[in-house]
């Protein structure tokens, strides 16, 4: 095993053949879209990876502990190499690595993550869960825009320190999605998924450039069919209470639906009652779980 601060680039095709191979094997990506992105961009995270006959057999992504967070990790084994003990010592050695509180997760939560959470004792300290549902029914109720807010989409870069400020609002909590910074708002402006007719803004009529909530869509483009996800929807937490997390994502699925798009995913924290329940109301189920395990 060899830990690395920045994936060699001679690398980086190699992990990203493992990844995809992963995921073809598992109908789950292994690691999420951040960790993708810290495979070539400046990122806090380190890199991890075993190699077995000359090739890239394993890979581990650790997001080291920041602030009040716990470190956080992904890892990925070929299904070439499945079955050696090559997830388990990748496992060990990021919990290791990342030190007490750490946390790795299992995207889909697969019967191979738990038997290797058994092993090594492992429990589970946080659940995601994956929850979809189809545009064309139930029917979407109608967008009606209360008065004192005005519902507006993304103006371009003039917008981007007041949602990282909702942003890190919002998610202060997050491990993750709490630590944006404009670097990560550009790398997502550039992609080809984005549409800044899809990025909503709720703000005060009184004064239009202070952002009250966001909802930002994203389509994937790279599945077949392709699928629309309610990607973040953030709300500063001084405009809470005021409908404005179900009125934006509302407004989301409606553009979603215009793009004759046939399903949409969205994430949301397991222990999240609010956010769980308002998107029950609008029609998600559970569609599978993701886990994050930690030491007992």
């Amino acid at each position: 095993m060899e830990w690395v601060e920045r994936l060699p680039e001679d690398l980086v095709p190699e992990v990203r053949g493992v990844l995809a191979r992963a995921t073809a094997a598992d109908g789950v990506a292994p690691i999420s879209e951040q960790a993708v992105l810290s495979l070539t961009a400046d990122a806090p995270a380190r890199h991890l990876f075993v190699r077995r006959a000359g090739a890239v057999a394993g890979y581990a992504n650790l997001v080291p502990a920041h602030g009040e967070h716990s470190a956080m990790a992904e890892v990925a084994v070929d299904p070439e190499f499945r079955g050696q003990g090559i997830g388990a010592e990748l496992v060990s050695a990021v919990l290791a690595e990342g030190g007490p509180g750490a946390r790795v997760w299992a995207h889909g939560d697969r019967p191979a993550a738990k038997a290797v959470a058994a092993r090594l004792g492992l429990v589970t300290a946080r659940e995601l869960w994956q929850m979809r549902r189809p545009l064309a029914t139930p029917e979407l109720p109608e967008l009606a825009v209360p008065d004192g807010i005005v519902l507006r989409t993304y103006a371009g870069p003039a917008d981007d320190a007041e949602l990282l400020r909702v942003n890190a609002a919002a998610f202060s909590w997050h491990p993750e999605q709490g630590g944006w910074t404009e670097r990560d708002i550009e790398i997502r402006r550039d992609a080809d998924w984005f549409d800044p007719k899809g990025l909503f803004i709720a703000a005060d009529p009184a004064d239009p450039a202070r952002i009250l909530g966001f909802h930002w869509t994203k389509v994937h483009l790279d599945e077949d069919p392709a699928i629309g996800e309610v990607y973040v929807v953030g709300i500063d937490p001084a405009a809470q209470g005021r409908g404005l997390g179900r009125l934006l994502t509302l407004a989301g699925l409606h553009y979603l639906r215009e793009r004759e798009l046939g399903e949409v995913l969205l994430y949301t924290e397991a222990d999240n009652t609010a956010a769980v329940n308002t998107y029950t109301k609008l029609g998600f189920a559970p569609a599978h779980i993701d886990a994050a395990y930690a030491a007992s």
